[in-house]
């Protein structure tokens, strides 16, 4: 896939999109009038590895208990890890979240903060997290490489890299900046029902034209 290209993928893919169910990010995101970063935040530490459905109602089950640093900070990891149950990794996870909500109380006033490379210092919180509560909490540019961006980005043979943190470098060097918030919302519905890692359906796919499916030995 050429840059050229890219305008063309983005207006397929917006329409494309409209066929599949809001990511749980997503909907945490419209959850409130103002998208709350900090819920976003918590929301995405219990998505690493976990299933839509099973993120979503965790999430909500938490945030029935607690819907702010320092309300969360005040719950045992016990009490998180039952409310997010059955979240991959959920007792791990439920100390990242307290001392994440810790950290933010204690460092940052009970604000989250805006800056990728503040995000980076609390504990759990990756790259990926970090753009995702950048770009969805603040409206601010960044891009959230998951395996789906990194796959198909490199499928396309938009970008060559072999780990998703490369990609994110590629991508900031390459994409244009108009797409940079909106292009994981793009290829993550994607990549989970159509571009998928084994025997993608090329068939049905209206991004053919551009893509040099790269590493693609079995289609359908």
């Amino acid at each position: 896939m050429k840059n050229t290209d890219i305008p063309k993928a983005v207006l397929i893919l917006r329409r494309e999109i409209k066929r599949w169910k809001e990511s749980a990010l997503g909907v945490v995101q419209h959850s409130t009038q103002t998208p709350d970063p900090f819920l976003i935040l918590i929301s995405c530490v219990i998505s690493l590895r976990t299933k839509d459905a099973v993120t979503m109602a965790a999430s909500n089950r938490l945030f029935r208990l607690a819907k702010t640093p320092k309300t969360l900070a005040a719950l045992s990891p016990a009490k998180i890890a039952k409310a997010i149950y059955p979240a991959s990794f959920f007792r791990v996870k439920s100390h990242s979240l307290k001392g994440i909500a810790t950290d933010i109380v204690r460092k940052y006033d009970g604000k989250t903060p805006d800056e990728i490379d503040e995000l980076l210092t609390l504990k759990g919180v990756g790259r990926k997290t970090a753009n995702l509560v950048v770009t969805l909490g603040f409206n601010k540019p960044g891009i959230c490489v998951d395996i789906h961006v990194h796959r198909i980005s490199n499928r396309w043979g938009y970008i060559k890299t072999k780990t998703p943190e490369e990609s994110e470098i590629a991508l900031r060097k390459k994409l244009p900046k108009r797409y940079w918030i909106e292009y994981n919302d793009l290829l993550v519905p994607y990549g989970q029902h159509l571009c998928a890692p084994v025997s993608p359906r090329c068939s049905e796919c209206k991004l053919s034209r551009y893509c040099d499916r790269v590493g693609v030995t079995k289609s359908r």
